[in-house]
């Protein structure tokens, strides 16, 4: 088999610490829809890790991506210009949600979005330090690592990591959203003013950089009493408030950026992700004070603001208008949360839906004692699999849901339907129904 063969191959070539989540290869994909080599068709729930918010292969991405490489791929923007990247960086300055005027800066990935931030944040307020959360990802180079908030898989064995990062707890900044809006307010305050007193006094703090829904850390939105707490507390104390727009970026939560739900105006949105539909692109957009902090060579990078990717992203920012796709996330995600709430209900194995937009995700936990539980969630992802959808986790007990904002309803509703066979084969695997475990009440944003 064609499979088999090549993942002797890839054992062989390729390194252990490059992760897969489906021993698939995949031979093209359209839309939603992704067949690998086998000649097998799955629906992907995955949508690449949330970059394919405007569907695979989408026939303007692709007509756009074509048009340029037969006219310039490469010329480096730091040697020879191109008008593209203006066009882009005056789109992206007009629709984020800050004043302006402001500035963009292209890149390639979203952890040099984030290195960048920082860097940009540290020239602007003269201040060296980092503020970040428990449970959030930033990337995987050294400055990023120091600033994801997971041990194990991401940081393990890799430090020491650099200094001056410090990190909140993410409770109670992502609390349920039907949390008291006091309450939560109250401890958000007390945990900056223990950060305040006991890890670095806030005027030595550049940034605090929040990803307004966890991606990897488990899908949960920052509850909206948190998040004024952290604009006014930055405001205040001089520092940066930076939103890491990654994964939650590009009509995911039901506008351009899950802060403009939130009614949130950060000083810095970083991007990546949807924002080409798969080419490597990534931006920085702030004001134009704060972009023009950094000296002239200060900023940069070979391949940052690559034409072709430029072109691949003019073109998703057009699809996204003409298909209002940041209207259709919602309407996807009020189905997901069906779903997911029924499964909550019939089962103490899932707890606790949440999310934002189509941006969703539901624990999944040992019945008997509510704990995360990895290895039930794995079971769930195989049995997707076996059923034709494609669906990852987060947190490692978490199912999120990343589909194209493309799909169309009855691809939509065939895929929810394997999801829930799926979390059915799981349950029936399982003792029989024990008593529900305190906690599985649903939760949005």
């Amino acid at each position: 088999m064609k499979t088999e063969s090549l993942l002797e191959r890839r054992t062989a070539a390729v390194p252990r610490g490059a992760f897969n989540i489906a021993p698939l290869f995949a031979e093209s994909a359209s839309g939603s829809k992704i067949r690998d080599v086998e000649g097998r068709e799955f629906l992907d729930f995955c949508g690449g890790i949330g970059v394919l918010n405007v569907g695979h292969c989408h026939p303007a991405v692709v007509a756009a991506i074509q048009e340029q490489a037969a006219k310039l791929i490469h010329s480096c923007w730091h040697v020879v210009m191109y008008e593209p990247y203006v066009r882009l960086a005056e789109r992206l300055n007009a629709i984020v949600p800050m004043p302006g005027p402001n500035k963009t800066l292209f890149l390639n990935s979203g952890a040099e979005a984030n290195e960048n931030a920082v860097k940009i944040a540290r020239a602007y307020t003269k201040r060296t330090a980092v503020a970040v959360f428990e449970r959030g990802f930033h990337g995987r180079t050294l400055l990023t690592l120091s600033m994801t908030g997971k041990v194990d898989p991401y940081r393990r064995g890799f430090g020491p990591f650099l200094p001056s990062v410090f990190r909140l707890p993410y409770e109670p900044f992502f609390a349920p959203a039907e949390a008291d809006s006091a309450t939560v307010a109250g401890e958000a305050m007390s945990a900056l003013d223990h950060l305040f007193s006991y890890q670095t006094e806030p005027d030595r703090i550049a940034c605090l950089v929040i990803e307004p829904v966890l991606g990897e850390g488990g899908f949960l939105p920052v509850h909206p009493a948190a998040f004024r707490v952290l604009r006014d507390v930055c405001t205040d104390r001089g520092i940066l408030l930076v939103s890491d727009e990654v994964q939650s970026g590009f009509g995911r939560c039901g506008d351009w950026f899950a802060c403009q739900r939130y009614g949130i105006v950060p000083d810095m949105i970083l991007m990546a992700k949807s924002l080409a539909a798969g080419m490597p692109l990534s931006a920085v957009t702030a004001s134009a004070e704060i972009m023009d902090a950094a000296q002239v060579g200060g900023l940069g990078g070979t391949y940052g603001g690559n034409p072709v990717a430029l072109a691949a992203a003019l073109a998703v920012l057009d699809v996204m208008e003409q298909e209002r796709l940041a209207e259709r996330a919602e309407g996807i995600g009020e189905r997901v949360m069906e779903l997911f709430g029924r499964m909550a209900e019939r089962s103490p194995c899932f707890v606790r839906p949440r999310g934002l937009g189509a941006m969703r995700g539901i624990e999944v936990v040992d019945p008997s004692t509510g704990a995360p539980d990895a290895a039930r969630a794995g079971r769930l992802v195989t049995a997707a699999r076996e059923r034709g959808l494609l669906i990852m986790t987060a947190s490692g007990n978490v199912i999120r849901t990343l589909m194209p904002l493309t799909i169309s309803d009855q691809e939509l509703e065939a895929g929810l339907r394997m999801l829930d066979e799926a979390a059915a084969s799981v349950e029936e695997s399982e003792a029989p129904a024990r008593a529900p475990v305190e906690g599985a009440e649903t939760v949005s944003t």
